[in-house]
């Protein structure tokens, strides 16, 4: 390979391993093996329905010779497309001619002129990129992000019970526990998922225009809105009666934020995690093979989570240009939809990468419960809340104003805040309650809320 060969875009190449399920759905070879698809079925569909007057029905065998052009699109076919399509300049039309193609000297030679008939280019494209985006989602992205989910949520129920230092504001805080605030994250990105799950995916087919204008003064005595939303939902798409040229978008806009929304909580989590490395709570320990610095040997680097920080970001900043570019269109179509759609591949190739580099930096983590402890031990000016909410339950003079004298601006140990809450005229019982407490045991219902994640 020379450098004029090689891939110009890292999904292509360093990462391709990595990406490599989604290109069965999302690459320009997936699109016109779609397109395919969607011409085969629409020639199939109204020869079935009888929609145009004088077309015959197609043989089972004829319908079976059809869609193994679909089943059998193959290199050769994307070479021999592309040979077309150098001719036609026209993506579409290079479908059109090779479908017709497949009828010479066939029995289907009489309807090749059915073929793509009374479609505009986006009564094609606008299907397949359904076809293409669902199929990348539900089989490839939604497995690979639930995956990574469930991996969280068995963190957080593994360690529900790890107290651990909060930080609010970067500063020491009431703390909590290490399953809690895994869950916490875990059941953002679940949320999100059950939106993605719950995706529509829109198709129209009705015409330049979206007005059926040709088909009614072609065959003017069919149906052609029923035979319209009868095919596309035969594609397992939701139909969408009211379009220009162009289908919309807006369902594609509706995704793409979802997508973002979770890639942004995934980097929210990347973050801290990162963060819970460099304060020493988990430790790198697998891997050992690896090399975490050129100069220096004792460094394990965090890179699966800094690697999936700029890959969402990536992938952040292409799904919210594309859910921006695509809801608008110049009256009843331009142009802008076709070269941003084509981006689709790379925005969710970015987020599977990233997702694919958190599962793999998650599971070459431990827990180092010495770290915890010390830090929690450290601090025990935390437990200055607790200590003026029951102050102030029973009804003692200044209890937060004293409190801030005790702890503002200086580190607390264990005999101080005894000797503190010793001074303090409270009933017995709330007395022995604070004495027990240490900021390893202040986590109040932490370990208990993990199980809200079901």
């Amino acid at each position: 390979m020379t450098s004029l060969d090689a891939p110009l875009g890292p999904l292509d190449g360093r990462y391709r391993a990595a990406v490599a399920p989604l290109a069965e759905h999302l690459s320009e070879a997936a699109l016109n093996r779609q397109r395919v698809h969607v011409e085969v079925e629409w020639l199939i569909h109204l020869s079935t329905t009888a929609a145009v007057p004088g077309m015959r029905r197609l043989t089972e065998g004829e319908q079976a010779t059809l869609r193994d052009v679909v089943r059998g699109f193959d290199t050769a076919a994307v070479a021999e497309l592309a040979q077309i399509e150098r001719e036609t300049q026209h993506d579409v039309k290079a479908v059109e001619y090779f479908l017709k193609r497949r009828t010479d000297g066939t029995s289907l030679a009489d309807v090749a002129e059915h073929i793509h008939l009374f479609c505009t280019s986006e009564d094609i494209n606008n299907l397949a990129y359904a076809l293409m985006v669902r199929g990348g989602v539900q089989q490839v992205w939604l497995p690979a992000a639930s995956a990574l989910v469930d991996q969280i949520a068995a963190m957080a129920v593994e360690h529900a019970g790890a107290a651990m230092l909060a930080r609010t504001h970067g500063q020491p805080a009431t703390p909590t526990t290490l399953g809690k605030e895994l869950a916490v994250l875990a059941h953002r990105m679940r949320r999100q998922l059950r939106r993605i799950e719950r995706a529509e995916y829109l198709g129209k087919i009705n015409g330049a225009t979206g007005t059926y204008a040709a088909h009614v003064v072609g065959a003017p005595a069919t149906d052609w809105v029923a035979a319209s939303r009868g095919f596309v939902e035969s594609l397992g798409l939701h139909w969408n009666p009211l379009t220009t040229q162009i289908e919309s978008h807006d369902w594609q806009a509706e995704l793409y934020a979802d997508v973002a929304r979770f890639n942004r909580v995934l980097h929210n989590l990347a973050t801290d995690v990162w963060t819970y490395i460099s304060l020493g709570y988990f430790a790198q320990v697998r891997g050992q093979g690896t090399v975490g610095s050129s100069t220096m040997p004792h460094k394990v680097n965090p890179i699966r989570f800094e690697n999936a920080e700029a890959n969402l970001e990536v992938s952040c900043a292409l799904l919210d240009v594309l859910g921006s570019t695509l809801v608008t269109s110049r009256l009843q179509r331009d142009l802008t939809d076709s070269s941003m759609q084509r981006n689709i591949g790379t925005a969710f190739g970015h987020s599977l990468l990233a997702i694919d580099n958190v599962r793999r930096g998650l599971a070459g983590l431990d827990v180092d419960g010495a770290a915890l402890a010390r830090d929690l031990d450290a601090t025990w000016e935390v437990l200055g809340e607790a200590v003026q909410s029951v102050m102030r339950v029973e009804g003692l003079d200044k209890p937060y104003e004293r409190l801030k004298e005790l702890t503002r601006g200086r580190r607390v140990d264990a005999a101080v805040m005894r000797e503190f809450v010793l001074g303090l005229d409270l009933p017995e019982a709330a007395r022995d309650r604070l004495l027990a407490l240490t900021p390893a045991t202040y986590t109040g219902l932490a370990a208990d809320l993990v199980d809200h994640l079901g």
